[in-house]
């Protein structure tokens, strides 16, 4: 396992199910997420700079915190609060809000906030070069969970369609799972097919997923996982 380079300051760490990021500005460096199968994703980081390395998760859910235990303190949403589990028992916790920049050294990212897949689930726009790193909202090729406790279709649809004013912000858009990178083209057609699934327009294929029984939609360009509607 190694970070790859996407560009001199930007790489990728890819496991195959899951991807996270390492990104460097003139004074530190921001992990974001820290994979689910790797333990020593720091350890890894610290091959490519030298620079302090901070961490940032994306959201809570368990195959973005593999090596969340490496690092003294963690970034994210508040609202994640309630859902993350460290083995790091003093580990600090560190809000951050919708809007909130995280300024690595002449290298800016804004938080943007994406509620729906977890009510916490938050991008990072770099505006210098326009890339988000969207974490799981955004996928082509993917499977998106939308059900159990917390998970909010209105709210992801919200959340997509807040995207939509960002147009000119973003240039391309790293996701966690999928293909990548993707461009802004994909935010009006995953719109389209989960409003289409709150209409009742999308018939279903029924499965089992963690002892759940869910529904599964095409909707193209992903499967949404979504709980079962009640008659």
């Amino acid at each position: 396992m190694e970070f790859i380079k996407l560009d001199d300051t930007t790489y990728v760490c890819d496991e195959g199910h899951v991807r996270f990021f390492l990104l460097i500005g003139e004074k530190e460096a921001l992990m974001i997420d820290s994979g689910m199968q790797v333990t020593n994703a720091k350890e890894l980081a610290e091959k490519v700079t030298d620079k302090p390395i901070r961490l940032f998760n994306t959201h809570a859910d368990r195959d973005h915190t593999g090596s969340n235990h490496e690092f003294e303190s963690v970034m994210m949403n508040p609202a994640e609060f309630v859902n993350y589990k460290t083995e790091h028992p003093s580990q600090k916790m560190e809000a951050v809000f919708d809007g909130d920049i995280i300024d690595l050294g002449n290298r800016k990212l804004k938080a943007i906030a994406l509620p729906g897949h977890t009510p916490g689930s938050t991008a990072l726009l770099d505006l210098n070069s326009g890339m988000l790193f969207s974490g799981d909202p955004i996928q082509k090729d993917g499977r998106i969970f939308m059900f159990g406790p917390m998970r909010d279709l209105p709210a992801y649809i919200l959340s997509l369609k807040h995207l939509l004013s960002l147009n000119e912000d973003i240039k391309e858009i790293y996701p966690s799972h999928g293909a990548y990178p993707l461009n802004m083209d994909i935010i009006p057609e995953l719109i389209a097919g989960a409003e289409k699934i709150e209409r009742g327009e999308t018939k279903p294929q029924r499965a089992e997923m963690f002892g759940n029984v869910i529904d599964e939609y095409d909707i193209g360009t992903d499967i949404l996982l979504c709980d079962v509607k009640q008659s």
